[in-house]
This record gives C-alpha cells, sequence and structure tokens, in this order.
C-alpha cells in the first residue's frame, strides 16, 4: 500500500504494511509520524509517532496519516548525551535538498516503527 505526498514541493513515498493499515484503520484519529534528521557531531535518523512528534506542520496523508519533518541539531556534541540532548530546530537555508524520498511504516510487536530514506528508488515493505 502506499501514496505521494508533497512536503514543501518535494514528493515523498509513504508505504506501509498490511499490519499498519488494519491498525491505521482502526484509529479514531490519524496517526502523527515525524521525520526527524538530526545533526551534530553526527546524523541521525528518527521516526517519531503520536506523542513524540514535535513537528508543528503536518501534511495529511489519507484520512489515517499525518507526516511531517523536522531537522534538528544541538548547540554540543557529547555523546554520552546521544538519546537525551535538547533539540531544536535546525535552520537549513534551503531545506528541500534534505526532505526524504520515502517514508515506511510498520506495526509489530504492538509498537509503530518506521524509517525513511534519500534514495530515488524506493524500497517497498513486505
Amino acid at each position: 500500500m502506499g501514496m505521494i505526498i508533497e512536503i514543501s514541493g518535494k514528493p515523498v513515498e509513504i508505504d506501509w504494511s498490511t499490519a499498519a493499515r488494519r491498525m491505521l484503520e482502526q484509529r479514531e484519529h490519524p496517526l502523527r509520524v515525524e521525520m526527524e534528521l538530526y545533526f551534530s557531531c553526527l546524523i541521525r535518523k528518527r521516526v517519531r509517532f503520536d506523542e513524540q512528534v514535535r513537528s508543528r506542520s503536518f501534511v495529511a496523508a489519507g484520512t489515517y496519516l499525518e507526516v511531517a519533518f523536522r531537522p534538528v541539531m544541538t548547540r554540543t556534541c557529547q555523546m554520552s548525551d546521544y538519546d537525551e540532548v535538547p533539540l531544536t530546530d535546525f535552520p537549513i537555508v534551503n531545506s528541500t535538498a534534505f526532505i526524504p524520498h520515502w517514508l515506511r511504516i510498520d506495526f509489530r510487536r504492538q509498537t509503530w516503527r518506521g524509517t525513511f530514506g534519500f534514495t530515488e528508488q524506493a524500497l517497498r515493505v513486505p
């Protein structure tokens, strides 16, 4: 299953597994999904769901899904604080260059899972 949405004028292909589709259809409210790209002394990709999201601007992807892209950064680089550092929005001059080409969503073991990437040719969720 899948669809293409636009974020800042750039197409993003979204695919979800059969399990994810079933869970999406059972929801009363759309699932909010945030693709976070973290810049610091390293680069990290993370997909956040619902309560974890921090974006303010989402794009509707059908009835059951809303998607956002958020580049973030830290003021310092301390690997010991890798997961817990306070993040701030990263003011990228040309943010469309960093918007992912695709997003994959799955639901396994009672948990939402996701990944995104920057290649033109997307891989399908089995």
